[in-house]
């Protein structure tokens, strides 16, 4: 591929109403999805399964670490934002880091997102295995994660607008049950119904331990585990290339971020937690199902089970989106296999997709293995990956508001809040957690991978550059028309 013919794709005569550039995509996702997909992607395992080990880790101050964590994803998502509505494109995050640092972070971020979702995927599979192994505990993990595999794969091949209603359904499903939890717990709290009514109450956030039981550095450890919870919160970025109208969709799917954490991860965790002291929970269990368990509301725990395992088997159906549309990006732009640009007659980028359902099958190669640590080392794994995402975000999202003050480049139509300041402090806050994975001995194995992860990459580049130093060089995006 010449460096004109992969200028073509941003050329203005081939953009969508004069917005943004055709990529051949079906624009089949509407308003009301691309909401329900930003809300869905802020809702997944990592709060469902993975805060069971960090309320034991850190107890009520968890609630603190969301907060915090959340209002940096926050900043994250408004600087995405900013960059969105300059050039909404599929391949989002690496094409920005294409234009702003140059070829070779493009085809890094690119790669590294889409091993980011290849192991959440496993991850979700793990969490979904055990989801199922409450009701069949004699089924082995590694059987239904192999099945949900297939299931999602067949859904992702047939067309973007069926994605697009299942995760609907499946983000449906997540919010209502998470605000039925709030409200029966808060009747608890105020009512006191319930085997839990005795014992619920707003001081359980303090009355063990005092709220940091295990102290502020044992709670500053549970970050790396919060940021995973995270993830995919930027997947609305992924969407502009099938978003009837980003323009619209994306601004506020964006903007409406803060109440979606503040809700979902804080109020619920808060009520909770209330609810059921931080000392009978326990990793492994979700700290939902243990809730209505004690609440001892029937078929409570088993209604709550199915909620969290319609959050995994979402985040995985996610997943399998991303990495083809992400592998598809790389192609166009001469950085992976062409035969990955195809789109199917549905417009679905299949051999991407297929490609990426193999990788994930790893994830049940673990769980026949280890059944017990797969859900923590993919995570682990994923959240290295997805704080390299994201601050290839800040760091794009900083030198573009360099170049608009210089007049090199228009203003988007939807600025980040003051400047590049926020864009700043969220790198200073990725850069402490990537320290605190560094340092706790049993995440630390994630750098390792990664290192070896930035070393094939860093071989894979030079026989690209070998075969093709045009596919190399910095190119400008010709664009008709921006924010």
């Amino acid at each position: 591929m010449t460096s004109s013919q992969v200028d073509k794709q941003y050329d203005g005569s081939e953009a969508v109403n004069g917005d943004a550039p055709e990529e051949g995509y079906e624009r089949g996702l509407g308003s009301r999805q691309v909401q329900m997909i930003a809300i869905g992607g802020a809702i997944g395992v990592g709060l469902f399964l993975g805060a069971g080990a960090n309320i034991a880790k850190a107890g009520p101050s968890l609630i603190l670490m969301y907060a915090l964590a959340g209002a940096i994803v926050f900043f994250i998502m408004r600087a995405l934002g900013e960059l969105l509505l300059y050039r909404p494109v599929s391949g989002s995050f690496a094409e920005y880091s294409r234009e702003f640092l140059g070829p070779f972070f493009g085809y890094f971020t690119g790669w590294t997102y889409w091993l980011m979702w290849v192991v959440t995927g496993m991850a979700e599979l793990t969490a979904a295995a055990i989801y199922v192994h409450y009701w069949f505990p004699d089924v082995p993990q590694w059987v239904t994660a192999l099945v949900f595999l297939v299931v999602l794969f067949v859904a992702n091949l047939i067309s973007v607008k069926l994605f697009g209603e299942i995760e609907f359904w499946f983000s449906m499903v997540k919010v209502t049950a998470l605000i039925g939890m709030i409200v029966i717990g808060l009747g608890v709290l105020t009512f006191g119904f319930s085997s839990a009514g005795d014992t619920a109450a707003v001081s359980n956030l303090w009355a063990f331990d005092g709220f940091f039981p295990k102290g502020i550095g044992s709670s500053l450890m549970t970050l790396q585990g919060v940021m995973f919870a995270y993830l995919a919160v930027e997947l609305v970025g992924v969407t502009a290339g099938e978003s009837e109208d980003p323009e619209k969709t994306l601004p506020k799917a964006i903007n409406t971020l803060p109440w979606r954490i503040a809700l979902f991860y804080v109020g619920a965790l808060t009520v909770i937690l209330c609810v059921v002291k931080w000392t009978e929970f326990a990793p492994g269990v979700s700290p939902f199902v243990a809730a209505f368990a004690k609440i001892g509301i029937p078929a409570g725990a088993g209604i709550v089970n199915f909620v969290v395992l319609t959050a995994a088997l979402s985040s995985c159906n996610s997943g399998m989106y991303s990495t083809g549309r992400m592998l598809r990006n790389l192609a166009e732009s001469g950085e992976a296999p062409k035969v990955f640009s195809k789109l199917s007659s549905t417009k679905t980028p299949a051999f991407g997709i297929t490609i990426s359902v193999l990788f994930m099958g790893i994830g049940v190669i673990l769980n026949y293995v280890v059944p017990e640590k797969a859900f923590g080392y993919v995570m682990s794994i994923a959240t290295a990956a997805g704080i390299w995402t994201w601050l290839m975000i800040l760091i794009s999202h900083v030198l573009y508001r360099r170049a608009v003050v210089a007049g090199r480049l228009p203003a988007s139509s939807f600025p980040a809040p003051g400047g590049s300041v926020c864009s700043w402090i969220a790198i200073v806050f990725l850069l402490f957690v990537t320290g605190l994975i560094a340092y706790d001995a049993d995440s630390r194995v994630c750098l390792y991978v990664m290192a070896g992860w930035a070393a094939a990459l860093g071989v894979g580049w030079m026989v690209l550059k070998a075969r093709n130093p045009q596919v190399t060089e910095r190119r400008e995006p010709e664009l008709e028309k921006v924010g």
